[in-house]
């Protein structure tokens, strides 16, 4: 879906466990590293502890078809046991929103992300999205699912 360059991923996952756990979890960028993919290499690169909170600034390194990657982003919304935003500052994308929002269903926990997404280049960056960017994200972002999944179960 898109809106002008702007394009917009989302995904919902019921996780069985209570929202307290799941949102626990979440703020802890160190956990980010057992739900992303292999093949990204990603690795945060900010000194612990990384306290969440709006204006924590977080650095990673990935690398994408073999090309490297410096990564920042800093949280601009942070809400205990409801959810958080991250925004990138400084990387690959013209921009970088993505919303994670935690809901209470009884005894587990709905969790939805949201992820507002531009690429720079004009028409390139189109090309390169229809291409590469909407499938790659899709990946990484089913891959994450799976682990929760697993991590979770």
């Amino acid at each position: 879906m898109a809106d002008g360059d702007i394009y917009l991923l989302e995904r919902v996952q019921t996780i069985p466990r209570p929202i307290g756990d799941v949102f626990h979890s979440f703020a802890d960028a160190f956990n980010l590293e057992a739900i992303t993919p292999p093949f990204l290499r990603f690795r945060i690169v900010t000194r612990p502890p990384i306290p969440m909170a709006v204006g924590t600034s977080i650095d990673y390194r990935l690398r994408l078809f073999g090309m490297p990657f410096r990564w920042r982003t800093r949280i601009e919304r942070f809400d205990p046991e409801s959810g958080f935003v991250d925004v990138q500052v400084r990387g690959p994308y013209r921009l970088w929103h993505h919303t994670h929002a935690f809901e209470a269903l009884g005894t587990a926990t709905r969790m939805r992300d949201r992820v507002r997404y531009a690429l720079p280049l004009g028409p390139l960056g189109r090309l390169v999205h229809a291409l590469v960017v909407r499938r790659t994200l899709e990946t990484i972002f089913d891959y994450r699912r799976d682990r929760i999944s697993e991590i979770f179960a």
